[in-house]
């Protein structure tokens, strides 16, 4: 027997699709605007899982050669099928894309698009015991006018067309399950079973559809809640069922400014109905649960990242803030080596050569030493704690040594798109081309609050816990003297956890950073 703890990954893996092929569970998620985009994760026990890479090396739309903050892939569900890995994919403004895969850790096709146009979302393929095949999605009010709707569309059997009418097969506001979405489409024992979030991504629960034809109609039910848990919002994922005939539900909690994070849920079976979590006594629900045991054992440790990789570049982890151009990071033995771009008169939450990764852990402390020897005069660069809100330290390059300053900024959204608004402050100068840069995060105590919606559906002794952040920035000379030190509120970014990275702005140039261990 493995024991697990939940959150198994405390890391922003939203809306996580995975499937079972033999031993072998492939996991991808939403990666929005960032580049390379959706990540493919390993596991061979459903506890441990690495990253061994990205099925999309650009998003299918030049609009993305800046960052289009909230935009891009969101919801994929992943499939296999006759050979071949699939995942489906929707840009909100764009449509609904395919690319498929031999080896989901190797090259992904191109995207083909089945659907072009703004409102389609969170797509599932599907294929049935007779040959036949369909798409499920969801739709996105912001793009489409409404929401809380489902439909399926019989597409071709190599997955790379829509091929028949569409048709609505549920309406969450009929029976209170408002914004169902992110719909993942399976059948067992003869029902056809949508598991579906419905009530929101922070104080949302998990619905499941159940019908004898594929159409419906399709009677509902609520699987999942927080119920008395600390654990909101508990939906949108998969359903695995194992060799030894075992199920498992993995998922999401949105825990604000880290992000979305993953957690393992047991799965029982009644009346041919799931029940999530820990059954609640006289529900048809059930809650999350803090951890659990599974009925086989595993030496398979997790394998996090370092600065650079097997082939002297970024290592898995880092994404770009937009599409790269060629030569952006630039091969390095144990550090970062970035090439200055002309992005210098941009806001830096709109630099695409922002090159980032996410949040590990509810707290942490990491390191830097930038070193600007390779830089002209004038050039600047720095370090950035990414979201809605954002800070971090700027570097310029003098003809005497090296000018620091803080930054600090946030995001307004008007209709989808984003303006941004910062400031810079003199923090101290120092002479050489080498700092060291400091972040730390830190929980400053949390915001407990009522669920604001009745129809939420958590009942009055549920809440939410609202996690505060602080990420704290201190910068020092060569010699080590501090040159000063800030701190701003963390805050999510549009629809993702916060992300911190360097950048590097200049006519010529790079920049090399290393961490340091402690």
């Amino acid at each position: 027997m493995m024991k697990y703890d939940n959150p198994l990954i405390y890391c922003d893996y939203s809306d996580p699709d995975v499937y079972r092929v033999g031993s072998d569970h492939i996991m991808t998620a939403s990666s929005f605007c960032n580049v390379p985009g959706l990540p493919i994760l390993k596991s061979r026990d459903l506890v441990h899982w690495k990253l061994v890479g990205y099925a999309l090396k650009k998003l299918p739309d030049e609009s993305y050669a800046r960052p289009r903050h909230g935009c891009g892939v969101w919801a994929p569900a992943i499939r296999y099928h006759n050979g071949l890995w699939h995942i489906c994919f929707p840009m909100p403004d764009e449509g609904i894309f395919m690319i498929r895969a031999k080896d989901p850790a190797g090259e992904w096709s191109e995207p083909v698009c089945l659907y072009r146009g703004a409102g389609f979302i969170d797509p599932c393929p599907f294929w049935d015991e007779d040959g036949k095949a369909y798409l499920v999605n969801g739709v996105a009010a912001s793009r489409i006018g409404f929401k809380s709707r489902l439909y399926i569309t019989p597409m071709a059997e190599d997955g790379l067309s829509l091929t028949g009418e569409t048709r609505l097969v549920y309406d969450g506001t009929a029976d209170g399950n408002i914004t169902v979405e992110g719909p993942k489409l399976y059948k067992r024992n003869g029902y056809y079973y949508i598991f579906a979030p419905a009530g929101g991504v922070k104080c949302g629960w998990q619905v499941v559809l159940r019908s004898r034809y594929i159409y419906g109609p399709y009677e509902s039910r609520i699987v999942m809640k927080q119920g008395s848990t600390g654990v909101n919002g508990p939906h949108q994922g998969a359903w695995v069922e194992e060799e030894d005939g075992s199920s498992w539900f993995i998922h999401f909690q949105d825990v604000f400014a880290a992000g979305r994070i993953v957690h393992l849920q047991p799965v029982v079976w009644k009346d041919g109905w799931p029940v999530i979590g820990e059954p609640v006594e006289g529900e048809t629900w059930g809650e999350p649960v803090s951890g659990g045991e599974l009925p086989w054992d595993s030496d398979e440790p997790a394998e996090p990242g370092g600065l650079s990789g097997d082939k002297d570049l970024p290592s898995l982890e880092w994404q770009w803030n937009a599409a790269p151009g060629d030569g952006w990071a630039l091969p390095a033995k144990g550090c970062l080596r970035l090439s200055a771009q002309p992005f210098a008169e941009l806001a830096v939450c709109d630099m695409p050569n922002l090159l980032l990764r996410k949040w590990e852990a509810p707290e942490f402390e990491k390191e830097f030493e930038a070193d600007i020897t390779g830089l002209p005069e004038g050039s600047i660069c720095g370090m950035v704690s990414l979201g809605i809100s954002y800070g971090g330290i700027i570097l310029e390059k003098r003809k005497d040594g090296i000018m620091v300053r803080s930054l600090e900024g946030f995001m307004v959204f008007e209709n989808e798109k984003s303006r941004a608004c910062e400031s810079r402050e003199l923090l101290g100068s120092c002479g050489g081309s080498r700092v060291r840069i400091k972040m730390k995060v830190s929980n400053v105590n949390g915001v407990t609050a009522m669920s604001p919606k009745p129809e939420y559906g958590l009942g009055d002794e549920a809440v939410v816990l609202h996690p505060r952040e602080k990420v704290r920035f201190s910068v020092y000379a060569g010699d080590g003297s501090m040159l000063g030190s800030y701190s701003y509120p963390a805050k999510a970014g549009r629809w993702v956890g916060v992300k911190y990275g360097f950048f590097c702005c200049g006519e010529a140039g790079e920049l090399l950073v290393k961490e340091v261990k402690p």
